[in-house]
């Protein structure tokens, strides 16, 4: 069976990636990050833009620390 549902990638204020149906609203908390597709395609631009999985809170305390 073919799965030709659209998803689109959705992102926190963690920087944290998902994805979300096309036809569904959003959840509180999560914003449209610009690429929409099949899942399959959500999911490998996920793996190419999500290089860092440390929520961006954790990135930010590291980097201050760091110095």
């Amino acid at each position: 069976m073919s799965d030709d549902r659209r998803f689109r990638v959705v992102i926190n204020d963690e920087e944290q990636y998902s994805v979300w149906p096309t036809n569904a609203d959003l959840p509180a908390g999560w914003r449209a990050e610009g690429f929409e597709g099949l899942k399959q395609q959500c999911l490998t631009h996920i793996d190419a833009v999500w290089t860092d999985m440390r929520p961006a809170s954790l990135r930010r305390r590291a980097a201050t620390t760091a110095s």
